[in-house]
């Protein structure tokens, strides 16, 4: 459907891009229309036919099965049933929004499915309130498009332009975000560009939309450069504009972007990101694009008049990693460079932005990385976090760091993260140690395919010496309830103590604009790895960790800071200059 909006039943015009078929057939209401061939489009069909809001539809090639339609809005009878026509100017928006951008921003990562029992967009939206009083500024959405079933990460989604049904679908959404709004939340969203689920996805009997010219870690690649590239191009774009302009989100958090597959002269990416920001300037509010990515590329930041791809921000998964390990002292995997840099590499990421910079990754077996320009990088370009749905899921028990670490560690992890020269982001729980695990599910009802993904689970954890057993089954519903939040934890001991620590430490962020600094070169780090204490400087702020668990003596290099923050009581610095820090502590002090 080409997104005209119909109040009431008149003729709409259907379209649908089928390069490949020779006929092509709307069933829409139960008739059935002959699709023409658009004169001005190759490879588009299109017909009329009377609709309104909620009917349903699919499109046939060459005499097939009806399928659902690739730029559906919504389906309501889940990824396999017809699509359904929606008309987005029925919903009226109650909360004018000028937008809310990244810079100064504290995001929080939340999966709609497990932030309540309930597993509700309207449910979650009746949690809002939380986030407000938390201090952060954007909820970061993971991804809401429809996949089999009704509990999963949604990082198996097809139909990139619709929402979820169980979840409430489109209309839930938008309710989701005008309270958000209402509460000066700014919304972003989690979208899958580098592959669709296995399951309910019918691209491939429409056109082109994957290649084997490239190859990812989930089968052919989007295609983004082979013959058709144009149009597969144009579907991504226009699902990325669509969930701004829509659904008025603010910022959208892009998966994987490595694995984006592109060998033309303009990357996809720059040209979602050019695309984007036309966009701002017609909506007249800030939006942005934050990419998830390995690579540790800075042109991936950097502005496109630098000769960069324009994107806003990407998450940091080399601060993530060397503060992990810091904290944890697992050593495992990818952990292994990092853990043994020690507090080392954590200075160099809280000062250089990325630890593999051109250095050698012994987990890749190669070099890897590039050094970032941190006199030109502003640091909000880079999201910093201790724990994320990724970190904390792809565990075999979904264990979060609550379940190791002391309270004291916790506040120490949080003053970095939120005092730290990143853009940060909490994953959803962390802000009050929730006790409860976030594991790995799945509501697959394929049955062989269901059954795949518990074996391979089971055999990839089985790898690194864990029985069988002791790996929850993803598709045992008891798997997701043990994962939603518990939200009688936060007015209880010690969840009560750290929610406050995290309220303390975000409002401080807002109140002190050296601790929103954008300049990592003026990031200035000291450490001891043998007392296991780090320090650093922002303008007047000075921060001091000690991750051990004896008293430390920390040179601040000022007597007599003020004190703006501690986890506990501690005296300020004496006249030389040194602060005695107890235990699995920390404190935010200044020195204006």
């Amino acid at each position: 459907m080409d997104g005209l909006q119909p109040r009431e039943n008149r003729s709409v015009q259907f379209e649908v891009w089928a390069p490949q078929a020779d006929r092509v057939t709307l069933h829409c209401a139960g008739v059935t229309h002959t699709m023409g061939r658009d004169p001005e489009r190759a490879g588009w069909w299109i017909a009329e036919a009377e609709a309104t809001d909620g009917t349903r539809y699919g499109f046939a090639l060459d005499d097939g099965p009806v399928r659902p339609d690739p730029r559906s809005r919504r389906q309501p009878d889940g990824p396999d049933g017809l699509s359904a026509v929606v008309d987005h100017e029925r919903y009226a928006w109650r909360v004018p929004w000028a937008g809310r951008g990244l810079p100064g921003a504290v995001l929080y990562e939340l999966h709609v499915g497990t932030y309540t029992p309930e597993g509700t967009l309207d449910a979650a939206a009746g949690r809002l309130g939380h986030l407000a009083e938390l201090g952060v500024t954007h909820v970061q959405l993971m991804p809401l498009c429809p996949f089999p079933g009704t509990h999963g990460w949604g990082y198996e989604g097809v139909s990139p332009w619709a929402v979820h049904e169980p979840y409430g679908g489109p209309e839930a959404l938008k309710r989701f975000v005008d309270a958000a709004h209402e509460l000066g939340l700014g919304v972003v969203l989690d979208v899958v560009h580098n592959h669709l689920g296995p399951s309910g996805n019918y691209l491939p009997v429409f056109g082109p939309y994957f290649t084997e010219t490239h190859h990812t870690p989930w089968g052919a690649a989007v295609n983004l450069d082979a013959p058709g590239s144009d149009e597969v191009r144009a579907y991504f774009l226009g699902s990325a504009l669509a969930w701004l302009r829509d659904y008025r989100l603010d910022g959208l958090r892009l998966d994987a972007v490595h694995a984006l597959r592109d060998t033309r002269a303009c990357h996809f990416l720059e040209e979602l990101s050019t695309a984007v920001d036309a966009l701002s300037e017609a909506v007249e509010r800030p939006l942005f694009l934050i990419a998830e990515s390995d690579l540790n590329e800075p042109r991936l930041v950097t502005p496109r008049t630098q000769g960069g791809l324009g994107l806003h921000a990407q998450w940091n998964d080399d601060f993530h990693h060397t503060l992990h390990t810091t904290l944890t002292g697992e050593s495992q995997g990818y952990y292994e460079d990092f853990a043994r840099a020690g507090l080392a590499g954590l200075a160099k990421t809280l000062t250089g932005g990325y630890f593999h910079d051109g250095t050698y990754s012994s987990f890749r077996g190669r070099h890897h990385g590039r050094p970032l320009d941190r006199t030109s990088v502003s640091a909000h370009r880079l999201l910093g976090y201790t724990q994320t749905h990724d970190q904390v899921g792809n565990r075999a028990q979904g264990d979060r760091l609550s379940a190791s670490l002391s309270p004291g560690l916790l506040a120490c992890a949080a003053a970095l993260v939120l005092t730290g020269p990143f853009t940060p982001m909490l994953f959803m729980g962390e802000e009050w140690a929730a006790g409860t695990p976030w594991q790995f599910f799945t509501d697959h009802t394929d049955p062989e395919l269901a059954d795949a993904v518990r074996r391979g689970r089971r055999r990839e954890f089985a790898a690194h010496g864990w029985a069988e057993e002791d790996v929850p089954d993803p598709q045992d519903p008891a798997t997701r309830d043990r994962s939603c939040l518990d939200w009688s934890e936060p007015e209880r001991a010690p969840h009560a103590r750290v929610l406050a620590w995290y309220r303390e430490l975000i409002a401080l962020r807002q109140a002190h604009p050296d601790l929103s600094d954008p300049d990592l070169s003026d990031v200035k780090v000291a450490f001891d790895e043998e007392a296991r204490w780090i320090g650093f400087r922002r303008g007047d702020v000075r921060v001091a960790v000690n991750l051990g668990q004896e008293p430390a003596a920390i040179p601040v290099g000022v007597p007599h800071a003020r004190v703006l923050a501690a986890w506990e009581p501690v005296p300020v610095p004496g006249a030389d200059g040194v602060l005695t820090l107890g235990g699995e502590s920390c404190v935010v002090l200044t020195v204006a």
